[in-house]
């Protein structure tokens, strides 16, 4: 994670004992995908007890609301990302979104249960989202999320390569978006790659060998999961526009 700034965010939201997971940018560089960014995001617990919480640790960042919508149970529980810069000493111009839903994954009790939880430098942790929730919540529609999907699953393999767990080599051939590692791992792991292929077709072409088709493949499957992810922001975004009328009005 980038120095001093990020850290006080994190922090803050540790103080004021804040149900919160790391997402975003800073969630990669966890994971080894480094990203650089100034931004902090977060998914949330939805609750009335736990947004305020969270209004405690923005009102101490002296964090400022910069876009509609307004920060609220009904907006975060439909979809909606609420985002602040803050003005505080240390963190000045830093930005934090926060969200409570991420499009593709389960409901943030789930996430919860599935996170990752790092030391910070300064004394405390931070609760970070897990690794495959973390490449589940990049299948946007945004060129960068997609290069940092494939360097998470690329590292996660190089890192666990040996001697890897049955269900680990299902995720990397369910997820991993690099044609020579899935060529690799369906030779190395053909009757797994069979099973996994019923539920991710472009194995089916990296269990005959054809490089081309399955590049053509992923594309195709990475086009899908854009236009999945457009659909999903479509009415949220003419949501928005409604309320930025109404706020000129």
């Amino acid at each position: 994670m980038t120095p001093n700034p990020i850290l006080k965010v994190l922090s803050t939201f540790q103080k004021h004992r804040v149900r919160a997971l790391l997402i975003g940018g800073q969630a990669c560089i966890v994971y080894g995908a480094a990203e650089f960014s100034r931004d902090s995001d977060f998914v949330v617990l939805c609750t009335p007890a736990n947004l305020a919480r969270v209004r405690a640790t923005l009102a101490e960042l002296q964090a400022h609301p910069i876009y509609v919508p307004p920060l609220r149970v009904s907006f975060l529980r439909r979809g909606h990302a609420c985002h602040f810069r803050c003005h505080a000493p240390g963190v000045e111009r830093l930005r934090v979104d926060l969200m409570a839903r991420l499009r593709g994954c389960d409901e943030f009790p789930a996430l919860w249960r599935r996170r990752e939880t790092v030391r910070l430098p300064e004394g405390g942790s931070v609760h970070v989202l897990g690794l495959r929730d973390l490449v589940q919540s990049k299948k946007t529609q945004r060129d960068k999320d997609w290069l940092m999907l494939r360097r998470l699953v690329d590292n996660d393999l190089l890192l666990r390569r040996e001697r890897p767990q049955l269900k680990q080599v299902r995720w990397w051939l369910r997820e991993c978006r690099t044609a020579e590692n899935i060529l690799s791992l369906a030779r190395q792991y053909p009757e797994v790659a069979k099973s996994c292929a019923a539920v991710r077709p472009v194995l089916r072409k990296a269990l005959a060998g054809d490089v081309v088709a399955l590049r053509v493949a992923l594309q195709q499957e990475e086009d899908a999961e854009r236009e999945k992810d457009r659909g999903y922001w479509k009415p949220l975004r003419q949501e928005l526009e409604r309320l930025r009328w109404r706020r000129r009005a």
